[in-house]
């Protein structure tokens, strides 16, 4: 043992006692996730939600969100307010209380609220303690009420601010730029996540203001009587479907102080979308409601097409099988949800596996029973699906026969590089033989690889796993990556540590990029939850006015080099990457220490999934059209 760590002292001194909200600035990953671009929204969340709980409460109608031209954001809602006297046992307002200690709420039992998602009394003091000031007015009993505080201590007393007819809290909030990567909010994120809750709470109104731009303010308000039923109807005239039976199956019952409710509708896609919610939290991970949902399902449609001799011989439908073209919402409300984390991204609670199961067995077979040519119709889709899935296994036996599959077998038109750890090797996804060309010319050699795009990138929302073997967009990929797909993906066998796409900066190349980031997440998943998959960004213009040269990669960073440069300059605009010379290439996008790379998240990838809607149609212009509007969402370092 060295001297050094002999002489290191660990003693009582060095045990930490973090008071107050330091914990939180300290770690606010364990409270929010990540102090990236979700975590940021993830406060908005937190204090919209509670809102949405005095709505579930039957206290609150409307409620006003607004990202301001400050930089703030805030939040009003016309529910109880919160509780104005002293707190008998901290012996501080209560309101005080509320935003600068963990875990103080009304939702610990205690009549407060019977039905709420924020459950640990952490949500209101994560937002103050990652905010640089967060400011709080509240209406309660005919009086209003304030106090303000700055990195979550108090910089003005709790305090009367006068009479007032009106009920209701407003919070105002700065999100602290020593902690989150950007404090700049997504206009597209706050709305997705607003009107999901108007869709599960039916009759709450939430309008949303984007007040940045002061002379153009953006509104928009979400109000649905239709509730999840709606959001079913919305998500598929979104994704630009048919639908195979006109009416949206609803049902819904309770036990206890437990309420269930399930939404669904059929339509002609390849994929489904299925959506769940506890206590009007997104379950992204889904967690016990949406298993029982799913076994459920899957019974159901089997003992139906036996009954009516539907499935023939040994015909059995699998839960891949009844998912097939099916939008569903799964929403739970219940007294005491059981989250794996703060983010409530999976519901642990196992009698709600029986509630929604029971629920959709009795209701589902009634529907089925009530409605056949429906239940014709969707039990023939299944079908289907199997035999589909059936044909996906022999083409891939097929193509595994023939070596196209094997570790061993390489894409003929893969420059591979030399290096062999996976950990130091790059692979560049170049759209077009020309590209392609050039990277492999400029490319090192040594640790990058090119593999160039062939033709269309197979639309794996149009396709079974049948066409993907026999693509020849997608067969070389997998091949090159030599990791599998599907339920035979191994990472361990993956050939590259760096995934690289590599597209022109236009409508085409955000066209590719979606359809490749949606190949991923639906086929390749992990790679992009251990983040292999990155998108290149390449230059839009090159501004010269002799040997000096600037790359812009934008429109304002054009400008900003041309006045840079003065005098004559010239402007030449990059309509795609076969434009480029090889030293250009290298210099703008494939150097590691000039290139701009943009690791792809599961946000990334799920917002390019969702341009689907438009990606599946067959009219080239509204699909460019589209694209071109969206196109931050899958470009460059908006993506």
């Amino acid at each position: 043992m060295s001297e050094e760590i002999k002489d290191m002292q660990y003693g009582d001194s060095q045990i930490q006692v973090l008071e107050g909200l330091e914990a939180v600035r300290k770690r606010p990953g364990m409270y929010i996730g990540t102090t990236s671009v979700k975590g940021l929204h993830h406060l908005i969340y937190e204090i919209v939600d509670n809102s949405i709980d005095e709505a579930l409460a039957g206290f609150c109608d409307f409620i006003d969100v607004s990202l301001n031209d400050d930089g703030s954001v805030t939040v009003v809602d016309d529910g109880r307010g919160v509780p104005s006297g002293m707190h008998p046992k901290a012996n501080r307002p209560t309101l005080e209380v509320i935003f600068t200690i963990l875990h103080a709420g009304g939702k610990f039992g205690g009549g407060g609220y019977q039905i709420a998602g924020g459950l640990h009394g952490v949500g209101a003091s994560v937002v103050n303690a990652l905010s640089n000031k967060l400011i709080v007015r509240n209406k309660r009993d005919g009086k209003e009420y304030g106090i303000s505080f700055e990195k979550g201590k108090v910089s003005e007393e709790f305090h009367e601010i006068g009479p007032t007819d009106g009920h209701g809290l407003t919070v105002q909030f700065w999100p602290d730029d020593t902690i989150f990567e950007t404090v700049e909010f997504d206009r597209n994120l706050v709305i997705t996540r607003l009107r999901e809750q108007a869709f599960l709470n039916a009759g709450i109104c939430i309008r949303f203001r984007d007040l940045r731009n002061g002379d153009e303010p953006f509104e928009e308000t979400f109000c649905y009587e239709g509730g999840i039923r709606s959001f079913v109807e919305y998500l598929n005239e979104q994704k630009g479907v048919s639908v195979l039976h006109e009416d949206v199956i609803y049902v819904s019952g309770s036990k206890d102080t437990s309420i269930a409710e399930v939404a669904m509708q059929y339509n002609d896609s390849y994929n489904n979308l299925i959506l769940s919610f506890a206590n009007n939290m997104h379950t992204i991970d889904g967690g016990t409601h949406e298993t029982g949902f799913r076994v459920a399902l899957t019974k159901v449609l089997n003992d139906y097409g036996k009954k009516y001799n539907i499935l023939k011989n040994e015909e059995k439908l699998t839960g891949e099988d009844v998912l097939e073209g099916l939008t569903a919402i799964v929403s739970v409300k219940l007294e005491d949800a059981q989250f794996e984390s703060q983010t409530k991204a999976k519901l642990g609670n196992s009698e709600i596996r029986t509630l929604v199961s029971g629920i959709v067995q009795e209701k589902l077979e009634t529907y089925l029973e009530e409605n056949p040519a429906s239940a014709k119709i969707i039990i023939e889709k299944s079908i289907a699906a199997a035999r589909a899935r059936e044909a996906a296994k022999k083409a891939r036996e097929l193509t595994r026969r023939k070596g196209l599959l094997e570790s061993s077998s390489l894409p003929h038109k893969l420059a591979d590089c030399n290096e062999r750890r996976p950990e130091f090797t790059e692979l560049y996804l170049v759209e077009g033989d020309s590209a392609g060309g050039t990277a492999k010319d400029g490319r090192e050699s040594h640790f990058q690889a090119i593999l160039p795009l062939r033709g269309k990138i197979l639309n794996v929302e149009k396709s079974h796993l049948d066409r993907i073997y026999s693509s020849d967009s997608i067969v070389p990929l997998i091949q090159a990556l030599g990791c599998g797909i599907g339920t035979e993906f191994d990472i361990s066998k993956l050939r590259y540590g760096k995934i690289i796409i590599m597209a022109d900066a236009d409508v085409d190349g955000s066209h590719i990029r979606t359809l490749l980031l949606t190949f991923f997440f639906r086929h390749m998943r992990p790679l992009i939850d251990e983040g292999h998959i990155f998108a290149a960004v390449p230059p839009l213009y090159k501004v010269s006015r002799g040997k000096a040269v600037r790359y812009a990669y934008s429109d304002e960073e054009k400008d900003l080099a041309v006045a840079e440069l003065g005098g004559n300059v010239s402007i030449e605009r990059y309509k795609g990457l076969g434009e480029m010379d090889k030293e250009q290439l290298w210099e703008t996008t494939m150097d590691p220490e000039r290139r701009i790379l943009k690791r792809i998240t599961v946000d990334d990838a799920l917002k390019a999934d969702a341009l689907f809607s438009v990606l599946m149609g067959d009219k080239v212009e509204p699909r460019r059209a589209f694209i071109q509007e969206n196109a931050k969402y899958v470009t460059n370092l908006d993506i």
